[in-house]
């Protein structure tokens, strides 16, 4: 199980991004809400979209979640 974070601010297209811990993408960890440990990306994500409404997954650590 791998451990998830949302990043609280939107990226240019007003997406909070979601990413594995160690992601080398997430820079200052107060801007980042930890989501907890989830087997896979898909809950993670879901887990997001309970506190914000445009959620995405990383494209470099959680790309199988990440749309364009």
């Amino acid at each position: 199980m791998e451990n998830y974070y949302v990043h609280k601010l939107t990226d240019n297209k007003g997406d909070h991004e979601v990413h594995v811990e160690g992601c080398n993408k997430m820079t200052v960890s107060e801007n980042f809400k930890n989501l907890g440990q989830f087997s896979n990306c898909r809950a993670d994500v879901a887990e997001a979209k309970k506190n914000y409404n445009q959620v995405n997954g990383c494209f470099y650590c959680c790309n199988e979640c990440h749309t364009q």
